[in-house]
């Protein structure tokens, strides 16, 4: 299986370290920038729809591992209702993101292109149906799992989406959770083999793309954000994993009592910065849509910290809750390691309120 894994990301790498240079031709043809005002971070004008390569690149070496895979082995992987629906969703929030890109679409079109795509995974049967004990709660009907699994999904997705404000952030963010699913899926089942491999083929266009975002250069137009039809697409991805990981589905794998627990910690950093910023606006009766710099990657950029500097802290912070996770779900409830997670938050942004005050 390893060989197909590896065959899979190095296949989606390559085409996204062919597709990137090409988009980025197109941009500078095209005059589609991403332009520096008082709320972007960067300076110069940059191209902005490097995240186009990711679908058809996890696309391609996915269908081409399952090919070689079903020649190699004789046995048919049938092509199940939950993938099909998936990739039709995504392609809504794929193209949704590249009409964003170019033309711009306001919020309201943009979450409501979520909702439908969202919709189609419950409709396919994908949806959660456990909370595994969190706050008592186990079993839940189908009536409440399909709301639910539509918030949860739209939620993710928004919350790659607006942590996408330095270079390599979401994206860094992004092949950390997908590194995680991926071990998740190779050490629980055969029969998530298939899931796999999407997964690594995903990282393999991501890490392609970031080498441009991070190490990129504006005057050698070679840098490149990834847009919205990037940042979209992870999260919904990532929402669909989520939801597949935490589905109790005993035809597939066994009841499995982390299985809420392992995309909660692999998502945190992300899904905790929206839900603050989101309360943030409740209780200043700000509009939810309204773009700002209460993130928390603007806060640290304010205490003095540059973008690499901001990177790298968030990237640690998001594996010291990996790491601290691990090691309590061995003495502890779901419950209380997400009471202790929320804490934590609230402390480490008290500590950036603080240092914020101190550069002031």
């Amino acid at each position: 299986m390893a060989i197909y894994l590896l065959g899979a990301f190095l296949l989606s790498f390559t085409c996204g370290w062919v597709f990137t240079p090409a988009i980025l031709d197109y941009c500078k043809r095209k005059k589609l920038y991403d332009l520096p005002n008082g709320r972007k971070i960067h300076h110069n004008a940059i191209p902005r729809m490097g995240g186009i390569s990711f679908f058809p690149s996890m696309v391609l070496a996915f269908a081409i591992c399952l090919i070689v895979i079903t020649a190699n082995s004789g046995i048919d992987r049938p092509f199940s209702i939950w993938s099909a629906s998936f990739l039709v969703g995504l392609s809504i929030i794929y193209f949704t993101g590249i009409i964003d890109d170019l033309i711009g679409l306001n919020a309201t079109t943009k979450f409501t292109a979520q909702i439908c795509a969202a919709c189609l995974l419950p409709m396919a049967g994908l949806y959660l149906n456990n909370l595994y004990g969190l706050f008592g709660i186990y079993e839940i009907p189908y009536y409440i799992g399909f709301p639910l699994t539509i918030f949860i999904i739209v939620f993710i997705d928004n919350a790659y989406n607006l942590i996408d404000g330095i270079d390599g952030l979401a994206g860094s963010l992004s092949v950390l959770a997908l590194a995680g699913f991926l071990v998740y899926f190779v050490y629980y089942n055969v029969f998530m083999n298939t899931y796999a491999i999407l997964t690594a083929g995903l990282m393999g266009a991501l890490i392609a793309f970031l080498i441009f975002n991070l190490f990129g250069k504006p005057e050698k137009n070679t840098k490149i954000f990834m847009g919205d039809s990037g940042s979209l697409s992870l999260g919904f991805t990532l929402g669909f994993l989520s939801v597949k990981c935490m589905m109790n589905n005993t035809l597939i794998w066994d009841y499995r009592p982390e299985a809420l627990l392992v995309p909660l910690t692999l998502l945190f950093v992300p899904i905790a910065d929206v839900a603050r910023v989101t309360l943030y606006r409740l209780l200043h009766r700000q509009p939810l849509f309204k773009a700002d710099k209460n993130h928390i990657h603007h806060k640290m950029m304010r205490t003095g910290m540059s973008q690499h500097q901001t990177l790298w802290a968030i990237l640690a912070l998001a594996v010291v809750y990996i790491i601290m996770n691990s090691m309590l779900y061995m003495v502890m409830s779901p419950t209380y390691i997400v009471l202790i997670d929320i804490v934590l938050y609230c402390f480490v942004h008290l500590g950036i309120n603080r240092k914020m005050k101190m550069t002031i």
